[in-house]
C-alpha cells in the first residue's frame, strides 16, 4: 500500500493524490452517495498541415464517421441511451473499424458541450474550437498506431473546416490520459472541482464563475473556454 502511494504520488503530484485518496474514500464510505471530481481542461491544436500515419483506410482497418442508424452502432461499449443522446444533440463519431467490429472512437461536439458526469455546461468560439471526447481503443490495438491515426484523420477533416483547436477535459486522477494529450501538444486552460452530495453540487472553477451552488438539474455552471 505504502509503495502504491509513493507511486499514485509520482504520477499525480502530491495535491491531486490526495485529492484522489479523498475522493475514493468518500465514495467507499458513502456508497456513491458522496463524490468528489476533479477536472482538467485541455486545448489541444489541430497541426497546420502533414499527418503521422494517414490513409483512412490501411492494415484492414477502416477510419469514417458514423451516422445514428450505422448497425455498428449497437457495439458501442457505452449504454445505447447515452449513444444516442450524443446523435441527439449533433455530436459526430469517428470510428476504428476492422472487419465487421468497431475498435475504436472519437467523439466530437461543436459549439458546446453538456457534462455528463456532474452538472456542467462548457462554450467555446465555435469558429475555432470543437470539443472532443470518449475517446477509446480497443484492449488489442492500444499498443499500435490506432490512436494516432485517428487523430491524423481528424485533424485533417477539421484543418479542412477552419478549426484551430479540440477542447476536452480529462480527469485529474488519470496520468496516463493528461501524458498521451502532452504528447499531441495540449495547452492547459484551467481546472474544475465538484463535490456532489444527492442533488446539492459544489462547484470550485479556475475560471468564472469561480464558485457555484446547485441543487436542481437546471441550476449549473456555465464556463467559457478559450485557448487564445
Amino acid at each position: 500500500m505504502f509503495a502504491s502511494a509513493i507511486q499514485l504520488t509520482r504520477a499525480l503530484g502530491p495535491g491531486t493524490a490526495a485529492c484522489y485518496a479523498l475522493a475514493r474514500l468518500l465514495e467507499v464510505a458513502t456508497r456513491g452517495a458522496l463524490r468528489l471530481v476533479s477536472y482538467r481542461f485541455v486545448a489541444q491544436p489541430v497541426p497546420p498541415e502533414g499527418d503521422i500515419v494517414n490513409p483512412a483506410r490501411a492494415g484492414g482497418i477502416e477510419l469514417r464517421y458514423l451516422l445514428a442508424d450505422d448497425p455498428l452502432v449497437a457495439q458501442f461499449p457505452r449504454p445505447p441511451a447515452v449513444i444516442a443522446r450524443r446523435f441527439r444533440d449533433g455530436a459526430r463519431c469517428l470510428a476504428a473499424i476492422k472487419g465487421e467490429k468497431l475498435i475504436g472512437f472519437l467523439w466530437f461536439q461543436e459549439r458546446e458541450y453538456v457534462e455528463d458526469e456532474v452538472r456542467c455546461r462548457y462554450r467555446f468560439d465555435p469558429n475555432a474550437a470543437v470539443w472532443d471526447f470518449d475517446v477509446y481503443i480497443d484492449p488489442e490495438y492500444r499498443l499500435g498506431r490506432l490512436f494516432a491515426r485517428l487523430w491524423d484523420f481528424a485533424h485533417r477533416e477539421l484543418r479542412s473546416r477552419g478549426y484551430r483547436w479540440t477542447l476536452s477535459r480529462i480527469s485529474a486522477f488519470n496520468p496516463t490520459s493528461l501524458a498521451a494529450h502532452a504528447r499531441l501538444g495540449a495547452r492547459r486552460l484551467g481546472s474544475a472541482l465538484f463535490i456532489v452530495a444527492g442533488p446539492v453540487q459544489v462547484s470550485f472553477l479556475s475560471c468564472p464563475p469561480h464558485f457555484h451552488v446547485g441543487w436542481r438539474n437546471d441550476m449549473h455552471p456555465v464556463l467559457f473556454l478559450d485557448p487564445k
